[in-house]
């Protein structure tokens, strides 16, 4: 049974929203590996809804994966590769590249410069690559959300991850928009306004 495309969307004024999942790697969730975060459940959970809905909307999904010759990330270990459920599908993009923002990849800057819709980001670490992207989404006057509780960071100094976590998300909220999943869910689930067809919500608190 063949499904009918509305041609309509292929004119519309704003693109759907990619959801950009990063580092969504083994590194970070093995016990044993420095760069594990220990308070990973609820941003894995998170994310698996984020993608789940991308899916069933039909949303562009991208993977970015760091890809390094270091200890880290590097690709003969298995610490490489995608976290057990979140192995990309044929029609998903996938991007590496070897420093912390998403646009070190210069395909991935290519696509997202052209993509009309922003970019909804969620994966680890929230003080690397997804700081990093913000800001650098920011200076190339994309629009983003970010997915605050399909994220988690690491502990810096006496800082613990929740706080840690806590401050780059107001952080990020200076450059874009932070919300939820469940409120970006809502806010994407029937794309009957222009506000909701370009996937923004309104930040909460």
């Amino acid at each position: 049974m063949s499904s009918i495309v509305d041609i309509r969307s292929f004119f519309a004024p704003r693109a759907a929203p990619t959801l950009v999942l990063m580092d969504m790697q083994q590194e970070y969730v093995s016990d044993s590996r420095m760069l594990a975060i220990k308070d990973n459940e609820g941003a894995l959970r998170n994310c698996r809804s984020a993608l789940d809905h991308a899916r069933r909307m039909g949303f562009p999904v991208a993977f970015v994966r760091w890809s390094g010759r270091s200890t880290f990330f590097n690709a003969a270990t298995p610490y490489y590769r995608w976290i057990d459920a979140f192995s990309p599908h044929g029609s998903d993009m996938v991007f590496e590249r070897d420093r912390p923002s998403c646009f070190a990849s210069p395909h991935f800057a290519d696509v997202m410069a052209n993509a009309g819709g922003p970019i909804v980001f969620a994966g680890f670490s929230g003080e690397g690559a997804c700081l990093s992207s913000a800001i650098d989404a920011f200076h190339r006057g994309i629009e983003f959300v970010y997915l605050a509780d399909a994220s988690a960071s690491h502990a810096i100094g006496d800082k613990a991850e929740q706080d840690v976590h806590a401050m780059l998300t107001s952080v990020i909220g200076l450059y874009g928009v932070v919300n939820s999943t469940g409120d970006w869910i809502g806010s994407t689930s029937s794309l009957r306004t222009s506000e909701h067809r370009n996937g923004l919500a309104p930040t909460n608190g």
